[in-house]
């Protein structure tokens, strides 16, 4: 395998990349809102009950299209490994959950390969993993993408991958053995946006920035000592009583979130950060905050490839 395409498919997003086996370089991309919960409602809407992996295809095949005018070579045949909501119920076809632990080598992974006349590309679907009351979809592959990063076997760590949901997975020898999801990022947008506080938050500015790293700095430490309820409406009486200004509020509530899903981590268990550069920027600022030391940060799109790449190879070969 010389060449693959690797496809994040999220509920909202689809994104698509040209990558070079070898050296996981990314020769071209592209991104856009064609996530698994449109394609679903298109497919409810247009679509045929039993025609639903011809819908999926068809959408996928238009995506390589729109790769393939960026570069010079044909994409046919090339492999196109998805990982994400591809393998969910309201997917391509829902594949079951792996249950954990996993083997951080992939090779007892879920995956399913879709061969058939509707495709000029070979799909790989890798499915997601589940505990007896977590789960999650994408994660997993980054996870197994994020082994050349580990220190060494031994021991427990700890894998924080934040976004609207931050997964928390524990590392123990060479298995995934837990996941624990959070609602951070999710809660954010619902008190920034739909609640009374969103007249106090404005978003802007760099979190380097002195203000509002004092102001995150904050929102930290009352995410972790205090409670949050209480905590959460003190952006409103900072703006009310003119204490804080609207962005440094922002900051303040991004931290108190964010210490919160932090609050009784254990501080002897080595972190591995995997995110993109914002959100590295802010836990490994909160970690260090909170008194948790922080091994290595991860770029999350990189363990995602090698991820793709690892267990694709494990269950198809070259």
């Amino acid at each position: 395998m010389n060449k693959f395409l690797s496809c994040d498919w999220g509920t909202s997003s689809f994104r698509l990349r040209l990558v070079l086996a070898d050296s996981l370089t990314v020769v071209a991309e592209i991104k856009n809102g064609q996530g698994i919960a449109a394609t679903y409602n298109d497919w409810q809407q247009n679509g045929k009950p039993s025609a639903r992996e011809a819908f999926y295809t068809n959408i996928i095949q238009k995506q390589i299209s729109l790769l393939n005018r960026q570069v010079n070579i044909p994409l046919h045949d090339i492999p196109v490994i998805i990982s994400g909501m591809a393998s969910s119920t309201i997917g391509f076809a829902e594949l079951p959950y792996k249950k954990m632990p996993f083997s951080l080598d992939g090779t007892d992974m879920e995956v399913k390969i879709f061969d058939g006349d509707k495709t000029t590309n070979p799909l790989i679907i890798i499915s997601g993993t589940c505990t007896d009351n977590d789960v999650m979809r994408g994660e997993e592959t980054k996870t197994v993408g994020c082994v050349k990063h580990l220190a060494d076997k031994k021991g427990d760590k700890l894998l924080i991958l934040p976004g609207t949901h931050p997964k928390h997975i524990t590392i123990t020898g060479d298995k995934a053995t837990n996941v624990k999801t959070y609602m951070t990022g999710e809660f954010f947008d619902l008190l920034a946006t739909k609640s009374v506080l969103a007249a106090s938050v404005t978003e802007g500015g760099i979190i380097n920035y002195t203000a509002n790293r004092e102001s995150f700095t904050n929102g930290v430490k009352a995410g972790m000592q205090g409670n949050l309820l209480h905590n959460a409406f003190m952006v409103r009486t900072n703006q009310v009583l003119k204490q804080l200004p609207k962005q440094q509020n922002f900051h303040y509530l991004s931290g108190l979130l964010i210490g919160a899903e932090l609050k009784g981590l254990d501080a002897k268990i080595p972190v591995y950060l995997v995110g993109g550069a914002t959100q590295l920027t802010q836990y490994n600022l909160a970690c260090s905050i909170a008194g948790i030391s922080v091994t290595a940060q991860i770029d999350a799109d990189e363990a995602l490839i090698r991820g793709q790449k690892v267990i694709f190879l494990k269950h198809y070969g070259i």
